[in-house]
């Protein structure tokens, strides 16, 4: 029997085994989706695709909500999704664009600048970054950043500027930029990495000896053969940033309020409320049969967002395969 396990599987037994768990993830993701949109059926069945739209103040919307009954009325539905829509593709566009700008160049001086002692410190300290829970990024947040914003940057003049609106109190849009940017940056950074350092040191070389200075010669041939993969890893960043909930609910200022651009240098300072963090902030109350519909069409709105980005993705890499480097 030991002698019969000790033997190598064959290829027909391997094929078989991974087609296998294959088709668990695809009966596991089919079965995901089924229970998620069984949840919000109501919410869509009520309101379409209106409820994507702006009208009224969301936070009270969500406490008439919490106040209905166990069968409620038609009217009951009334929630406008889009302040959370907004924050969302606020602090996820903002964060992917900054912490894109900032792996880009930490990976081609780790890769192509950094003296070889920095680049056995750095690759490690990258990899330790992307593996801290978001929660520690949160309580940074919250107990530095916020109270920090709130006695030194936020003045009276401004918080009474906008009084009448909203209450301004440290938390808000620029904060849960800057801690989700810190977040998916190692992640983006230590992929990055990974693939310039796949990239046959005879291309760069070769461009150095035609003419190009270092620098340039990494943008002109070692960026572009990585295209895929910076493509591939902007997503997978991107898809974090819209599913972070933890950190976000805890320093965005708790208000499902819409920062509007044209108010200047409050703009980061208004508070903002996403996706996923609200349905952290009403997860006490998934009971109410109103809000557990409304919550889970949340939920199915982020599904199909993953969805979305990941179609974007392969669709972008397909015409940048000729330049992907084989191994």
């Amino acid at each position: 029997m030991l002698e019969r396990l000790r033997r190598p599987w064959s290829d027909h037994r391997a094929e078989q085994l991974l087609g296998a768990v294959a088709c668990l993830l695809a009966i596991g993701i089919i079965l995901m989706i089924v229970f998620i949109v069984r949840g919000a059926w109501p919410t869509f069945s009520h309101l379409g695709l209106s409820w994507l739209g702006s009208g009224g103040n969301l936070d009270n919307q969500v406490g008439a909500m919490v106040n209905t009954s166990a069968h409620p009325a038609a009217s009951a539905f009334a929630f406008h999704a889009w302040p959370l829509i907004w924050g969302t593709l606020l602090t996820a566009g903002f964060a992917v664009l900054f912490g894109l700008a900032i792996s880009l160049a930490a990976a081609i001086f780790i890769v192509d600048f950094a003296p070889p002692f920095v680049q056995r410190t750095m690759k490690p300290v990258i990899r330790l970054l992307a593996a801290i829970p978001g929660v520690l990024y949160g309580l940074i947040g919250i107990l530095v950043l916020v109270p920090f914003i709130d006695k030194h940057i936020l003045t009276t003049a401004e918080q009474n500027s906008v009084i009448n609106v909203i209450q301004l109190s440290g938390g808000g849009l620029g904060v849960t930029i800057l801690l989700v940017t810190l977040m998916i940056t190692p992640i983006l950074t230590a992929l990055i990495t990974d693939a310039l350092e796949s990239v046959p040191r005879a291309w760069r070389e070769g461009a150095i000896a035609l003419g190009l200075n270092p620098l340039r010669a990494t943008i002109a041939v070692s960026l572009r053969a990585i295209r895929p993969a910076i493509v591939a890893a902007t997503a997978l960043a991107t898809a974090r940033a819209l599913g972070e909930a933890v950190v976000v609910s805890m320093v965005s200022g708790g208000k499902a309020f819409a920062p509007n651009p044209l108010d200047g240098k409050i703009f980061f300072l208004e508070p903002v409320e996403t996706l996923a963090s609200e349905i952290v902030r009403q997860a006490d109350n998934l009971s109410i049969p109103v809000l557990h519909s409304t919550l889970y069409a949340i939920a199915a709105l982020l599904l199909f967002s993953s969805f979305a980005l990941s179609l974007a993705s392969y669709l972008i890499r397909l015409p940048m395969r000729r330049y992907q480097v084989s191994n």
